[in-house]
């Protein structure tokens, strides 16, 4: 219901600076959390003309007709979302993390853009599912990074060491990234320092094409889940339902087509308790829709974010290529496997299956 109240409040309030609701965040170092939640707000038609200021100064931020990140209120009905009070506890439904301004936002007018961008009416329930996704794939993580939240609870990690450094590669420290000046000219270009306009302007173009970043990302998550992830559900589901055609157990899926299945799937498992031997370990389609297209065999992980397979293709097939695999596996046209084995392919749909069968008794 504030998701609604929300985005159609907009329609009808007066307080503007040009000729969109001005919106208002902090100045000084960024994270994504803001970056996101000015992006969200400009996607929805009364806030793209929106100029943005900002500032920590009260009175200028009172100014403003919707203020994200800053002056530790959270009052919808205000256009107030900062979630830095010591009282704030919002979370997402059914979601155990504490919100950030991205998450704020998203939680208020997520359906709203989502429904803009989609053609879908907003109460479609398609655009609920994309909503609830978005979220648990997407702004939950930065949410969880503002907020100072480990992914793992650090009593579960202690004494446990990383094999390699990887906070450089998330959305956190790619807009972190931008806070950094040394792009920026100092001043009028006379070798002076820049005055405390031309650093605030500065600043400015950063929190913006650090927002970019942000929004773009956005962006190609939620045409890649309306557009591939969801129409997929279906077809999982299709092909789950038929699994038992090409082993007794039920371990092999045969699909016609590629196409995103491995959250479909762990979720179809968990949702009919499949469990042990009657688990789907393989998992077979065409590498494309042209006619006589080479076929893939994939072992499926033993968990949605597992490099380790829950059946590997046999070892003595690892690391072997075209005739060289052919003998070693008595299947004709076979074309490759993986050293780790966790995928390999065929010329054909057959050789693909042969492959899977030989690989459940090995």
């Amino acid at each position: 219901m504030a998701t609604e109240q929300a985005s159609k409040r907009l329609k009808t309030t007066s307080t503007t600076s040009g000729n969109g609701p001005l919106i208002g965040t902090h100045n000084g170092t960024f994270h994504a959390d803001e970056a996101l939640a000015v992006y969200l707000l400009r996607l929805l038609p009364p806030y793209q003309p929106s100029n943005l200021l900002r500032t920590r100064d009260p009175a200028l931020l009172s100014d403003c007709h919707t203020v994200v990140d800053v002056g530790g209120e959270y009052i919808p009905t205000a256009n107030r979302y900062d979630h830095h009070q010591r009282t704030f506890d919002t979370t997402f439904p059914d979601r155990p993390t504490k919100l950030s301004s991205a998450g704020l936002v998203y939680l208020h007018f997520g359906k709203a853009i989502i429904a803009q961008k989609t053609g879908m009416e907003e109460g479609d329930p398609k655009v609920e599912i994309l909503w609830t996704k978005i979220y648990a794939d997407f702004v939950e993580a930065l949410d969880a990074h503002d907020n100072g939240i480990s992914v793992y609870d650090p009593a579960d990690t202690k004494g446990l060491t990383k094999r390699f450094y990887d906070s450089g590669v998330n959305i956190g420290s790619l807009v972190g990234d931008f806070n950094n000046d040394y792009d920026e000219e100092e001043g009028d270009g006379s070798g002076g320092m820049k005055s405390v306009e031309e650093a605030q302007e500065a600043e400015d173009r950063r929190f913006l094409s650090a927002s970019s970043l942000m929004g773009t990302t956005f962006l190609r998550k939620l045409t890649y889940y309306w557009k591939a992830w969801l129409p997929a559900r279906t077809l999982v589901r299709e092909t789950y339902d038929k699994r038992k055609e090409y082993d007794a157990k039920g371990r092999v899926m045969v699909f016609p087509r590629g196409c995103p299945w491995k959250d479909h799937l762990y979720t179809l498992e968990a949702e009919e308790g499949v469990e042990g031997e009657e688990r789907v370990l393989y998992v077979l389609y065409p590498e494309s829709e042209h006619e006589g297209s080479k076929w893939r065999v994939q072992a499926v992980g033993e968990s949605k974010d597992s490099f380790e397979s829950r059946k590997a293709l046999p070892e003595s097939w690892r690391g072997l290529r075209d005739e060289d695999l052919s003998a070693k596996s008595k299947i004709q046209g076979s074309i490759f496997v993986h050293a780790s084995g966790f995928i390999g392919g065929n010329l054909t749909r057959a050789g693909a299956l042969e492959m899977s069968k030989q690989a459940l008794m090995m």
